[in-house]
């Protein structure tokens, strides 16, 4: 990307992961639009680091699911101009045996991770075609590349998340637009807190959760001056976990 003024739209961007990469996207120079269901103290506190590195922060308030109001913020916000980096961070776990998952624990996860990413997504990429530039980088996650028990639900919008990502990718190379994937591991987040340790560490080779800026630094190297000839790829940062 030419060195000029750049915004980037971070969906679920006030907390965890999302967080991480608001703040290391600001760190790089752009004007950052996180999102959440609902602003209070994260966003709070966030704006406010946001802005004593310099940069403006716009937190913008929907629910990933609600096509029609995802639509009009978004089509109110980036009315004259699309994004320069858009990054999918929503997603929810629900996790169960298969065979005990109910309808709710199925639709809950695949409406938010997969059908969030629709929602939010395809809305920006007419006028980031118009512009010939831009980047798009989906949160995937280690389960939707190898699968996890417990977690059809959960691997199956992960794995739709790349399939779409390849595809995206297929489609708009030749406008300029690079898209990309970024499969997490175990990151220590509230998501993770309870998860037994002593069981997971084992299975990774590094020995530990990963950090949420760890994360962070793939999307900013998606997203900057190093990265122009990657594409329709999923980056795993998982210390081990999927090789």
């Amino acid at each position: 990307m030419e060195k000029k003024k750049r915004n980037a739209l971070i969906i679920g961007g006030c907390r965890g992961i999302g967080r991480a990469i608001t703040l290391r996207l600001a760190e790089d120079g752009f004007d950052v639009f996180p999102t959440c269901r609902k602003s209070g103290e994260a966003a709070d506190m966030l704006t406010s680091e946001v802005r004593a590195l310099g940069r403006k922060c716009t937190v913008l308030e929907f629910d990933v699911r609600d096509r029609e109001g995802v639509r009009k913020v978004l089509d109110s916000t980036f009315a004259d101009d699309a994004p320069d980096a858009v990054v999918y961070n929503s997603g929810i776990a629900r996790d169960n045996l298969f065979v005990f998952m109910n309808s709710e624990e199925w639709s809950d996860v695949l409406d938010t991770n997969l059908q969030g990413f629709y929602n939010t997504v395809q809305p920006l990429v007419f006028g980031m075609l118009a512009k010939h530039a831009g980047r798009i980088v989906v949160i995937t996650s280690a389960s939707g590349q190898t699968g996890q028990a417990g977690q059809v639900n959960y691997s199956a919008s992960k794995a739709g998340l790349i399939g779409a990502v390849k595809a995206l990718a297929r489609e708009t190379g030749r406008k300029g637009i690079l898209v990309n994937a970024v499969a997490p591991g175990v990151i220590e987040t509230e998501m993770t807190k309870d998860l037994p340790k002593d069981r997971i560490l084992p299975l990774i080779p590094l020995k530990r959760f990963g950090d949420p800026r760890e994360v962070a630094g793939v999307v900013s190297f998606l997203c900057g001056d190093d990265s122009t000839y990657i594409q329709g790829q999923v980056i795993a940062v998982s210390g081990g976990l999927v090789i």
